[in-house]
């Protein structure tokens, strides 16, 4: 986890509105100066900008200032703020170094804000001085958000994917196609057509699908109110919401909720191995014709739907009432429309970082209270398969490949991949310096037979991908080769299989088990 080099804190808060000038000063400060209504222009230093609605404009401390108004009065507020560094750098952010224009957007998530640190501003009790801080750091957030540089050489295309994946961060504020689009520094016209030409939908209707799945989700899984939930996900009309709730899931959302009332029958391919963690047996698994199913988490009882082969329309017999989908599905075709069987929730899966995503699932079905339970078992684990490791193959090198009729490709460090974080990381195993060239963040590599030559590891645990192959067993022919019986670790029959989608996934019971695998050859 990162730490922070430095917070801000708020020193005053004021609301004016001047029909005059304001009479010049220097701050010792930083500045903020929001806009409400009116028009004018402020001066500092060498810089002049022109003040009008929803402007803010931020002045970095010692700066000298004056406000002009002109036709009508200029109604405004003033922040000042201070920073405090944690650390022994004292670089201010450059955000804040030169006066400049800071977009905000939408307005009107900044104005309430607003509202809620200027109430506080009289306060002596501890919890409203609290939530004026915290208020005031919801602010600066928001600022920094919307203020962020746009990378070099990014297209309009992807400008507007940005936008719809902040979209998905942020709907439960108020957006208009205008604040979208200046928030992609995209036309307005060209912005509704490429984002329509990504998603299918005119902005505003896709905003309104964004809510109701995540309603959809809160009807499940907590006793939060309808009026409640509406507010929450961006909704200010609780009779809207109804309304455009049963616009799209064709009942309203308490007979939604009461349809959802008993068990959670979910089915969530690729994310079985969190359900069985958490004592939750989901009423199907995926398999595939090529790689199975996952043998290890023990749901021989529970029925497999094919995801390559289209047999996804067979869920409908078994009545889920929770389909959950991370970023990886979008290689199945015949997942991409489970929507019609059952509400979706779409898991952002980080992969590497599985207590994350472990978190995630037991908060949605209210199974976090075995949470830090499982981790510590896992944990204490580690620590002992490591003490053991570390004395029975101590520096000696390690490898894992995944082998199929295309090629071999060689799993990468501690930091990325299925296998890397476990044996190295975890269980503190030595990488083939061929590991080492892996470029950072990459999960893997295609090896070269050159590269496979150089491969003189210590020990090899290698899987078999058979989805490549056209005829069985071709992805095992590399095993007849001269090449391969030449290796070291083949010499000294140190290479061990490992099955497939045991080894190939992120979930913790498949991370257990990659620890028995390991000690059961090297322990």
């Amino acid at each position: 986890m990162g730490n922070l080099t430095q917070i801000y804190h708020l020193q005053s808060i004021s609301y004016t509105i001047l029909s005059v000038d304001m009479q010049p000063y220097s701050n010792t400060y930083y500045s903020l100066f929001i806009l409400i209504s009116g028009n004018g222009t402020l001066k500092t230093n060498h810089e002049t900008i022109h003040l009008m609605k929803e402007k803010c404009v931020v002045i970095p401390p010692n700066s000298h200032v004056e406000i002009h108004t002109a036709d009508e009065p200029l109604c405004l507020y003033q922040l000042t703020f201070n920073t405090i560094y944690l650390s022994e750098s004292h670089a201010p952010l450059s955000l804040f170094t030169s006066v400049r224009e800071l977009r905000l957007l939408p307005f009107s998530q900044c104005n309430r804000l607003l509202e809620a640190i200027y109430r506080c501003r009289q306060a002596k009790d501890e919890h409203t001085i609290f939530e004026q801080h915290v208020r005031f750091q919801e602010m600066m957030l928001f600022i920094f958000e919307q203020n962020q540089s746009k990378p070099i050489l990014q297209n309009d295309r992807q400008s507007v994917e940005q936008s719809i994946q902040y979209l998905h961060k942020h709907f439960g504020r108020d957006w208009t196609v205008e604040q979208l689009s200046e928030l992609a520094d995209v036309p307005r016209w060209s912005y509704s057509r490429i984002f329509k030409d990504i998603t299918g939908q005119i902005p505003l209707h896709y905003l309104n699908s964004i809510r109701i799945e995540k309603a959809k989700q809160l009807l499940m899984t907590t006793n939060d109110r309808v009026f409640e939930i509406s507010q929450s996900i961006g909704f200010n009309n609780e009779y809207y919401f109804n309304r455009r709730f049963k616009e799209h899931v064709g009942i309203s959302p308490g007979q939604y909720r009461r349809s959802q009332s008993n068990n959670v029958r979910v089915f969530a391919p690729f994310l079985e191995d969190f359900f069985v963690a958490l004592g939750i047996t989901p009423i199907a698994q995926f398999s595939h014709s090529k790689w199975g199913k996952q043998d290890y988490l023990g749901l021989q009882d529970v029925p497999d739907i094919d995801v390559q082969y289209g047999e996804v329309d067979r869920l409908f017999h078994y009545k889920p009432t929770l389909i959950m989908l991370d970023a990886g599905i979008e290689r199945w075709e015949t997942c991409l429309h489970l929507n019609k069987l059952a509400p979706i929730c779409h898991l952002n899966h980080p992969g590497e970082d599985w207590q994350s995503t472990l978190f995630k699932i037991a908060d949605l079905t209210g199974k976090t209270a075995m949470m830090q339970d499982i981790i510590t078992e896992y944990e204490d684990k580690v620590q002992k398969a490591r003490r053991i490791l570390g004395k029975s193959v101590y520096g000696q090198r390690v490898a894992f490949l995944r082998i199929s009729a295309i090629g071999i490709t060689l799993y990468a460090g501690p930091e990325c991949g299925y296998t890397g974080p476990i044996l190295y990381r975890d269980l503190g195993l030595t990488p083939h310096p061929l590991v080492w060239k892996i470029p950072l963040n990459q999960r893997k590599a295609h090896l070269t037979l050159d590269q496979l030559l150089q491969l003189d590891a210590d020990h090899l645990f290698i899987t078999f991908d058979k989805q490549h192959s056209f005829y069985e067993h071709e992805e095992r022919t590399i095993l007849k080769s001269s090449m391969w019986k030449n290796l070291s670790a083949v010499k000294t029959s140190c290479v061990y299989e490992v099955d497939f989608l045991t080894w190939m996934n992120y979930g913790i019971l498949s991370h257990s088990k990659k620890i028995d695998d390991v000690l059961n050859v090297l322990g």
